[in-house]
């Protein structure tokens, strides 16, 4: 599985995160207006993220698995449904 950069920042965005700039994207997550402990990041120099990257975005993310993660990236994951899995699993 492989993504473009471009499109895994686009759909952070509409999940509730919000990108902050360093040497790195950073994306934080956003709950009730507040910014929580959950975040990834991206990086400049890469243009697409493969199995590797996309592994550990998944536990950083804390999605179940890959197919969530492509789910989330995809959009067929609405926000609340990824707010829903971080409740679950005491992460909000």
């Amino acid at each position: 599985m492989k993504f473009k950069t471009r499109k895994i920042s686009s759909a952070l965005k509409t999940k509730g995160f919000k990108e902050e700039e360093t040497h790195h994207t950073y994306f934080w997550f956003y709950y009730n207006g507040l910014r929580t402990h959950i975040k990834t990041r991206i990086s400049h120099g890469d243009g697409e993220y493969g199995d590797g990257l996309l592994s550990a975005m998944k536990k950083q993310l804390y999605l179940n698995s890959m197919n969530d993660l492509e789910n989330l990236i995809e959009c067929p994951m609405s926000q609340e449904d990824y707010i829903e899995q971080l409740l679950d699993k005491n992460q909000l």
